[in-house]
């Protein structure tokens, strides 16, 4: 049976095969539940990592991060008495994050991530680490997590300690809408708070499952703004009597980037219906209606690239030292290294940005006279004496400056501001956890822009069907546009939108609308 609030009885299992950005985001919005595999093969596999573990401290092994102390301090021998501490200081110390805590869908996102690189089975780990982080995903014990505080190598220390102590029944978790102690949820679960094994600290702390956990769920939403983007530029282009053609297939044959074809495909589907051409209309319209395919094209094309670099480092195993169980070595190395990561989320928000920043300039051309072919100023619906004192989208065009502008700022890379840390052990590190939480901005601000899109959308066609009576849709743009009409009455006195614009940005983040052909 599954646990509460999960709508889907169809687990992700963590066994090491291989899992998709979808498993973690529908795990992470709790459509799907967490099970760990019950194979004989792979149980096997994940006890002999241990045991030969175990073997090697009893034959006095020197193992780093087990025997020694953590980074720069590999040089100190740890007492053997002493060794069973160990993983319990290494969480301990490394409770110093700030900032915001994850929220529950990202927090979720992270569990799941660890649980897919420890489910490799090279970390050296026992069984009942695995049950228990599979425990806090079935039962929704959420440690929590502050958002700041990972340079992303070795891997994302401070953060995921937050997670090791919330194994151990130490700091504070969520938990049915409520902040408490973790050992007061853990005892009304019936959990045994866990005693970390020789390496365990190590294992859940020193990898990239929060950067990767954030870079699933912006891919995700940076997919579904991309189709989005896409749909109001259709839109767009209608309410201000724009030109299709722009969008030719025999046009876009001649340049052969997929994504961008797919694009201008998608806007030939939603501008099919017959529109009669008009004596004044441009020859060629400006670049953010005529390029459109070309901006949201980069996101478009990037977005399978993003994916493999994504889901190769959610199926590595990426803690440092690594134990093959099967020619029994213990590899040493830099697999927490979250290069992959960072470089994608950098090249993410930057692809997303720039298509808030063209969305905003078809905003500024439909409110505007000298550029929309009849529409009122500002888009106002106010007709008559009212007109005068009515203002309609002024003020949320402006926002939409605003959120854009401020997208456009976060799209510095983060990958490239590495700093020495840990006494210049780490003297090289990624970045990308600050990568994927200034990716995860700018697609909250571009999701705004859509949001403030949406609203434009809907007035721009209804007005553009008071200019051109008999106004016919194609069947794509007519039902998206009925259902609009529903979620927002047209702005004909003024009036303000902020509980519209949350609502908006609710189904945006539901993904309410089905958008084109998979």
């Amino acid at each position: 049976m599954s646990p509460p609030g999960i709508k889907s009885e169809r687990a992700v299992c963590f066994d090491g095969s291989r899992l998709t950005i979808e498993d973690v985001g529908a795990l992470a919005r709790r459509e799907r539940g967490a099970e760990l595999g019950a194979s004989a093969d792979f149980r096997q596999r994940i006890t002999r990592g241990a045991e030969f573990l175990d073997r090697l401290l009893a034959e006095d092994g020197v193992i780093y991060g087990v025997t020694t102390g953590y980074g720069d301090s590999c040089t100190v021998t740890i007492p053997p008495e002493l060794i069973p501490e160990l993983p319990h200081h290494l969480y301990t110390y490394h409770g110093c994050g700030a900032g915001r805590f994850l929220t529950p869908e990202e927090t979720r996102a992270v569990l799941a991530t660890r649980l897919a690189s420890l489910a490799q089975g090279v970390s050296g780990v026992g069984l009942g680490l695995l049950t228990q982080l599979e425990l806090l995903l079935r039962h929704d014990v959420l440690p929590l997590i502050p958002a700041e505080g990972s340079v992303g190598a070795s891997g994302d220390l401070t953060p995921l300690s937050y997670v090791a102590a919330v194994l151990c029944g130490e700091r504070e978790v969520w938990y049915r809408g409520e902040r408490r102690a973790a050992a007061e949820v853990l005892a009304q679960l019936g959990i045994k708070p866990l005693r970390l094994r020789p390496k365990e600290g190590l294992a859940i702390m020193n990898g990239t499952a929060v950067m990767t956990a954030l870079a699933c769920l912006a891919w995700e939403r940076a997919e579904y703004l991309c189709r989005l983007a896409t749909r109001l530029t259709a839109f767009n282009v209608v309410a201000s009597a724009g030109n299709a053609h722009h969008f030719d297939e025999a046009l876009f044959a001649v340049k052969p980037h997929v994504g961008q074809q797919r694009v201008a495909a998608r806007l030939r589907v939603d501008l099919s219906a017959d529109r009669p051409s008009r004596n004044d209309q441009r020859l060629q319209d400006r670049y953010s209606l005529r390029c459109a395919p070309h901006v949201i094209g980069v996101l478009e094309d990037a977005l399978p690239f993003f994916r493999t670099l994504i889901e190769n480092e959610l199926n590595s195993a990426n803690d440092n030292p690594l134990i093959d169980p099967d020619s029994e070595r213990v590899l040493h190395g830099g697999h927490f290294y979250g290069g992959h990561i960072a470089f994608a989320m950098d090249g993410l928000k930057n692809a997303v940005a720039n298509v808030a920043d063209l969305l905003d300039r078809q905003l500024a051309l439909l409110v505007d006279t000298r550029f929309n072919h009849g529409l009122p100023a500002n888009l106002s619906g106010a007709t008559g004496p009212r007109a005068a004192i009515n203002h309609g989208l002024k003020a949320l065009q402006i926002s939409v400056s605003a959120w854009t502008a401020e997208a456009l700022k976060q799209t510095m890379p983060a990958s490239v501001f590495s700093r020495s840390t840990e006494c210049h052990n780490q003297d090289k590190v990624s970045m990308g956890t600050i990568a994927a939480r200034d990716c995860l901005r700018v697609l909250e601000l571009s999701e705004q822009v859509v949001a403030a899109m949406l609203i434009a959308a809907r007035q721009g066609i209804s007005l553009r069907r008071r200019v051109n009576e008999g106004l016919n849709l194609a069947p794509t743009l007519a039902s998206m546009q009925a259902d609009l009409e529903k979620r927002i009455p047209l702005v004909e006195e003024d009036r303000a939108l902020d509980r519209e614009l949350h609502g908006l940005l609710v189904a945006i983040r539901g993904r309410d609308w089905k958008l084109y052909e998979a």
